[in-house]
């Protein structure tokens, strides 16, 4: 069905005026526009999984190759899911955004829990589908098959819109270019989530003209950037707290506020709780690292440092002291897209994770030594608290009859360490026995908990870097919701019971 009209689509008799020739000004079609732009904004990848709407693609394709115009690599994957999911994990490693184009409604369904966990790990991607063509005869792209009044729907951006920052349905052939800029720049800009464009098929197959597709990009993301009295405030505040405590979920940004986080907690004895996290927040073995229980530190701190934490912990059973200070800092410190989220905020700052957590640290070490007495009495209960959980984590690991998550957890630390491993857990392996040093050495599924993440994501991460060992673990349930694409043979890393790096 795709190649009829493809070839239907190819022939020149077919085409306007326009793409018969070269003009001083040729003209390309939008389809070929569209993949061109993709490119130049920072595209590397677009996973994609075909339908009746891609025949304005694949001619545009080739047409722009015969341009000499560069285009973002195609890979075809199997299900829209794992299209999505490899989108996903390609940005966790690289910190690019990608794109997934996938076939009208039917493949825009098969990808909203992608899209879906998309938004809830603030992963920046551009997600595009074919739309049914609005015409039935007369022009280029109009209805040809059946499905094409099957597959109508009257809001098809309905189905990931909620999930998505920005939508759009392109209305004309020369609007791709601006279109792909912002779409791409809304995307990447704090903080960072999915956008959609709507593509009907008669719109990819019209002319537009060459040089648009090729003019500088118009538009660049923007990043949220504390004010420095802010976060000086907050500094004070923690550098004068009796009973102070950081929690973490998102992780803390990059390497160097994984970095100033690590060193923040240790200089000033901050014990750190990652309760439910998705990211390490700093090194598992670290002496301020006290776990995923916000018991004992919540019920007794005077002042709460809550770093990008949808959840920082669970009403029903933690509570805070009604007297604490509690600070809430990210890209979206309320979770605005977040209608029932109440947690207390007395301060709040808007900032990008990294950024936020460095300028702290700078401004904590500006205010010279506090208090030496109040942070060694909370190092010495931290130090009897930690000891405690790690010996309980070595026994929970024991072998037994019954071959537990613990123990599993303990044999793939061994087996991984001083390898630089990425571990992807869903569902799969707990963090208390893992020895991770790095600040993107493990994730979690999304909390949005889109079953079947772990895998793909894992081979997005292996295809950004062919070198890194990747761990993908998972449950049993998870894995058959997991419909994984298969990479070509010269991208895969090894199989399961291969040696040397790969997704596992």
């Amino acid at each position: 069905m795709i190649d009829t009209a493809a070839a239907r689509l190819g022939r020149t008799a077919d085409l306007p005026s326009g793409l018969r020739g070269r003009s001083p000004d040729p003209q390309l079609s939008a389809g070929a526009a569209l993949f061109a732009r993709l490119k130049a904004v920072g595209v590397d990848y677009v996973f994609a999984n075909s339908g009746t709407d891609f025949p304005p693609i694949i001619v545009g394709m080739s047409e722009a190759k015969s341009h000499d115009l560069t285009l973002p690599e195609t890979l075809l994957i199997t299900h829209e899911h794992a299209a999505v999911g490899m989108a996903h994990g390609y940005y966790l490693a690289t910190g690019r955004a990608q794109a997934a184009m996938l076939h009208t409604n039917v493949g825009l369904a098969n990808a909203a829990t992608g899209a879906i966990n998309a938004a809830s790990d603030r992963i920046p991607m551009i997600l595009m589908s074919g739309r049914t063509p609005a015409t039935e005869r007369g022009r280029l792209g109009s209805r040809t098959f059946p499905i094409g009044w099957g597959q109508e729907m009257r809001d098809q951006t309905a189905l990931v819109r909620e999930a998505c920052k920005w939508d759009y349905e392109l209305r004309f052939p020369e609007q791709v270019a601006e279109m792909v800029d912002r779409a791409y720049a809304v995307a990447t800009s704090s903080p960072k989530g999915p956008v959609y464009i709507s593509l009907p098929r008669e719109v990819l197959s019209a002319p537009c003209p060459r040089s648009a597709a090729l003019q500088p990009v118009t538009m660049r993301a923007t990043a949220a950037a504390p004010l420095a009295a802010e976060v000086e405030r907050v500094a004070t505040l923690l550098a004068n707290a009796k009973s102070p405590v950081i929690f973490a979920q998102q992780g803390a940004g990059d390497e160097a506020g994984f970095a100033a986080l690590s060193h923040l907690a240790d200089q000033w004895s901050i014990p750190v709780c990652q309760y439910w996290a998705v990211a390490t927040a700093l090194p598992t073995e670290h002496p301020c690292h006290v776990g995923a229980d916000p018991e004992p530190w919540l019920s007794h701190a005077d002042v709460v440092l809550v770093i990008d934490s949808l959840a920082p912990w669970a009403p029903d059973s933690h509570e805070p002291a009604p007297d604490a200070t509690i600070i809430q800092m990210g890209p979206d410190p309320l979770f605005q897209r977040v209608p029932i989220r109440n947690f207390k905020s007395d301060i709040t700052i808007t900032c990008d994770i990294s950024t936020g957590i460095r300028m702290l640290e700078d401004a904590m070490a500006a205010l010279g030594d506090h208090d030496r007495q109040a942070r060694a009495r909370r190092r010495a209960a931290i130090d009897a608290f930690t000891a405690a959980a790690r010996v309980a984590a070595v026994d929970a690991a024991r072998a037994t009859e019954a071959m537990g998550k613990a123990y599993v957890g303990r044999c793939l630390s061994e087996a991984v360490a001083d390898l630089d491993p990425v571990v992807l857990s869903e569902l799969g392996c707990p963090l208390e026995q893992l020895v991770l040093r790095h600040h993107d050495s493990w994730r979690q599924e999304p909390h949005s908990g889109g079953l079947g993440w772990s895998f793909p994501c894992a081979l997005g991460m292996q295809l950004a870097d062919r070198n890194r060992l990747i761990v993908a673990t998972m449950g049993d349930g998870s894995y058959i919701f997991s419909e994984s694409g298969r990479l070509p043979s010269d991208r895969r890393g090894a199989c399961p019971a291969g040696p040397g790096p790969g997704a596992q």
